[in-house]
């Protein structure tokens, strides 16, 4: 396999708070060979020089929908599934040339996607899935219209993003199916939400046994459960009955950060997506019933970091972008440096990300050893978090497993 040497340019290698001077990286066989502060003698196939600009791990986003061909589900849901594949597709692409060589899928992505990816047939990130999340009847992942007569509720719901589920069985029997067909983490949705028709933001969702039981059987895989929840309530209770992952949680307040924090478990805020949805969710067919819902939450996305940061609980770096609304994923970062030092945000996208995903010392990070998912940005993020903006302009190189998939040097 061919092998790179990156030289004459800055280094950020994920979770620190400065760049490194003078140092060079090679990458042999779809891996960080080495990095050191002294030239490197050894051959390279190529040799990039990068005239200042500076390199650094491939971002990660903790939370994506790579089926989400439009922002109203019940839509996507009315296409073939050939065409959801095909929007997909396009979709993961386009995260991978903006520098995400990584994504965890918080439902709806599958082995079929997965395999398309490993196989070269899409050129996109690295694909953590769910699988189809789990929603109780009525919950987050129940996009039925209220009219719509249903003897059984079992298996629908959202057919491209959930299943729904009710009891400790039903529960048991979809998380063992989702793990068996390769889900690298159950998703649960355990509170109301924004996108669905039919729940308030404040409602609670799954029992603690149901709870309890998808949390055994992830565990029993050795992954965890990762739950849709935004109020105090519904964030403690999810972690005390052992989620390890909280997504979103807008409403968080103090005493639920600290819960959090003293569990070491993870929230990953989506901010990027209900700035979106605000600006032009209605014009790309966000249901009202949707809207009517985001001020509840979108207020209080902001308030939430600091709440996490004070508690000193694990944040995640994750973006929830639906349809047109992906090419907002890099506004992230401009969000949360509002609030947060850039150095913090990111750790965030980076190692923290990769602790999330029990992938510490492969992802998010240029060390030796590590997966060759390397970035190379025109500037320096820490000084100018811009170079991380737009659609990935300044983004000049990415690589994923030592192979290159855009290179504008």
């Amino acid at each position: 396999m061919s092998s790179t040497l990156f030289r004459n340019g800055r280094l950020y290698v994920g979770g620190s708070d400065a760049l490194l001077d003078g140092h060079e990286v090679l990458v042999e066989n779809g891996r960080i060979a080495a990095v050191s502060d002294r030239p490197i003698t050894a051959a390279a196939t190529r040799t990039v020089d990068l005239g200042g600009r500076t390199l650094m791990p491939g971002l990660i986003d903790a939370h994506y929908h790579a089926i989400a061909a439009h922002p109203n589900f019940a839509l996507v849901d009315a296409m073939p599934q050939s065409l959801v594949a095909q929007h997909s597709r396009s979709l993961l692409e386009a995260s991978l040339q903006r520098g995400f060589t990584t994504i965890r899928d918080a439902g709806g992505a599958d082995y079929g996607l997965a395999r398309a990816i490993e196989q070269g047939l899409i050129r996109g990130p690295r694909l953590f899935y769910s699988g189809a999340a789990l929603s109780q009847t009525g919950g987050h992942g129940d996009f039925r219209p209220y009219e719509q007569p249903v003897m059984c509720s079992c298996g629908m719901g959202a057919r491209s993003l959930a299943r729904i589920v009710d009891g400790v069985p039903e529960v048991r029997r979809a998380a063992r199916d989702e793990l068996r067909k390769g889900a690298t983490q159950i998703k649960i949705m355990a509170s109301g939400g924004v996108a669905s028709p039919s729940d308030p933001v404040w409602n609670l969702q799954f029992s603690e046994e149901e709870i309890r039981a998808a949390v055994w059987e992830a565990r029993s895989w050795r992954t965890y459960v990762m739950a849709h929840a935004y109020t105090p309530e519904a964030i403690a209770r999810c972690i005390q009955y052992g989620v390890r992952s909280i997504e979103h949680g807008n409403l968080i307040d103090a005493a639920a950060a600290s819960v959090v924090a003293e569990h070491d478990a993870f929230v990953v805020p989506t901010l990027a997506t209900y700035e979106s949805l605000a600006a032009r969710g209605g014009e790309l067919g966000m249901p009202q019933s949707s809207l009517d819902k985001l001020s509840d939450v979108r207020d209080a996305g902001l308030r939430s970091l600091e709440i996490l940061t004070k508690a000193g609980a694990k944040i995640g770096f994750g973006t929830d972008l639906l349809g047109a609304m992906h090419a907002d994923q890099l506004t992230e970062f401009e969000i949360r440096a509002r609030v947060l030092p850039v150095a913090t945000v990111l750790r965030q996208a980076t190692t923290i990300n990769a602790e999330l995903l029990q992938r510490e010392g492969e992802l998010g990070t240029v060390s030796a050893g590590a997966l060759a998912d390397l970035i190379v940005v025109d500037g320096d993020p820490l000084a100018d978090l811009s170079v991380l903006g737009g659609n990935g302009e300044r983004v000049v190189m990415v690589m994923k497993g030592g192979e290159v998939f855009k290179d504008t040097l």
